[in-house]
């Protein structure tokens, strides 16, 4: 190996190593890129190598930073992440949770599927994971175990439902997705909304199997009542306000009348309406909203100069190089490439948040995406599907990383509210079913790829 490889190689395990020394990760990934940048220096200087590496590589990184500074898309991230957040303390949840209640008060399972169906309501809307989980779990999960639900399937159940905004539009995860592979946001949100709703599907079509193989897991409440034509009405009442801020927010990007970041601007002014609306809009609310909105917003971006940094010096070291040959050299064929990627994205979400991986790892494989020449039809209306396709299998992936142990972020929000008898084995228990049901849906998306290209070819053809 020549000393670029020995360097990117050395940066890699520096990073892993360093992750379990608990520094923030933005630091991390910043501190690594300055060091490496000055040890191919010196190496230039004492030892005649010739990595490439200089102080005009770290002047490179100012350029990157302002250009990420000046990016028009970006701006739509804390516009959605101030939309979750005021639609959290707006009180929509609560009215959703009361009313479906009583339309699944008869069914085994009725309130696991009540918190699912809630947390893809959210998802659409939202988008913030730690937001939805707390909410969810805060509103049901005294109502499920008093009600004597298994305590680790009541768990998987909020844990996994809080997760579907980072795959549901308007997600966060594929604005930052669209940004650094040069896509259309507005193909990845067309393209999210099947495999979101497959994966929906398929967690209440498992609740509802549940309910009827193990009534014990899922009692009936006691005193329940049929539900009839006024809790249809109720629900729809409670469910109206929220389906017309998705329908304006996602129907302006869809429709082509707003951008994502003008549709986000639309997000955050309905998402306060509402909060005004159910009379939960003040001073101490928007004080709270505005403070949680910057917390996420400066974490999100400081890891993005973290990154900055760190992916230029491995690019400047010929990393990207380096992966491109390593992936197309496996005797796996294209689909079989694919299929590694996505295992080691899976076992990466094990360790790393979805940002570090959406930053440093995607735009790393993306370019051997394209050189494996699979050819998924477009209709003629999606630019570079194929890549459309794989990012829409990534982000299904990096879903799992919410829910796989050690550093399944969901899983620490949930046990963070929970009451004190609660394990954390028990939360790992719970979440497996819903794992294993992700990756089903990821195989799906697999074998049909136009699960994710037909809706974009459809509606902007």
């Amino acid at each position: 190996m020549d000393a670029n490889e020995i360097l990117v190689i050395g940066m890699f395990v520096s990073f892993i190593l360093m992750l379990f020394t608990g520094i923030p990760v933005a630091y991390v990934l910043g501190g690594i890129g300055v060091i490496f940048a000055g040890v191919g220096y010196l190496a230039d200087l004492h030892f005649d190598t010739w990595t490439g590496l200089d102080f005009t590589t770290l002047g490179l990184v100012v350029n990157r930073i302002y250009k990420i500074m000046d990016n028009w898309i970006l701006v739509a991230l804390p516009m959605f992440i101030f939309m979750g957040n005021m639609l959290d303390k707006s009180g929509v949840a609560e009215k959703l949770m009361h009313s479906m209640q009583e339309l699944f008060g008869k069914v085994h399972g009725g309130l696991a599927i009540t918190v699912t169906a809630i947390g893809i309501i959210l998802a659409a809307s939202t988008g913030i994971i730690g937001a939805s989980v707390v909410l969810l779990a805060v509103m049901s999960l005294p109502s499920m175990l008093k009600q004597g639900y298994n305590a680790p399937f009541a768990l998987g159940t909020i844990a996994s439902a809080g997760t579907l905004g980072i795959l549901l539009p308007p997600s966060i995860m594929l604005v930052i997705m669209a940004d650094q592979l040069g896509l259309s946001v507005g193909d990845l949100f067309m393209g999210a909304v099947i495999p979101g709703l497959i994966l929906g599907s398929l967690y209440l079509i498992y609740l509802f199997t549940i309910g009827k193989l193990r009534p014990d897991f899922a009692p009936v409440p006691e005193g329940a009542q049929r539900a009839d034509w006024a809790a249809i009405g109720r629900v729809f009442k409670a469910i109206l306000p929220t389906v017309i801020l998705i329908f304006v927010v996602l129907g302006s990007i869809f429709a082509g009348i707003a951008t994502p970041t003008e549709a986000s601007g639309i997000g955050a002014l309905g998402a306060s309406l509402l909060a005004a609306y159910n009379r939960k809009l003040n001073w101490h609310v928007i004080k709270e909203v505005a403070l949680s909105t910057y917390n996420t917003t400066a974490y999100i971006f400081a890891i993005f100069l973290g990154a900055t940094c760190f992916a230029l010096v491995l690019r400047e070291l010929g990393g990207d190089e380096l992966i491109e040959s390593f992936l197309t050299g496996l005797p796996f064929g294209p689909y079989g490439i694919i299929a590694f990627i996505l295992v080691i994205i899976f076992l990466l979400g094990f360790f790393l948040d979805w940002i570090e991986i959406t930053l440093i790892v995607l735009p790393l494989i993306a370019p051997v995406i394209a050189s494996l020449g699979i050819e998924i039809d477009g209709h003629g209306v999606v630019d570079n599907p194929s890549l459309v396709w794989f990012v829409m299998l990534v982000a299904m992936a990096l879903q799992t990383s919410f829910l796989t142990p050690p550093v399944g972020f969901a899983l620490f929000y949930l046990k963070g509210v929970c009451p004190p008898e609660i394990k954390l084995n028990q939360i790992y228990r719970g979440v497996i079913p819903f794992i294993i049901l992700q990756l089903v849906a990821l195989v799906a998306l697999i074998i049909w790829p136009q699960t994710v290209i037909w809706l974009p070819s459809v509606a902007y053809g």
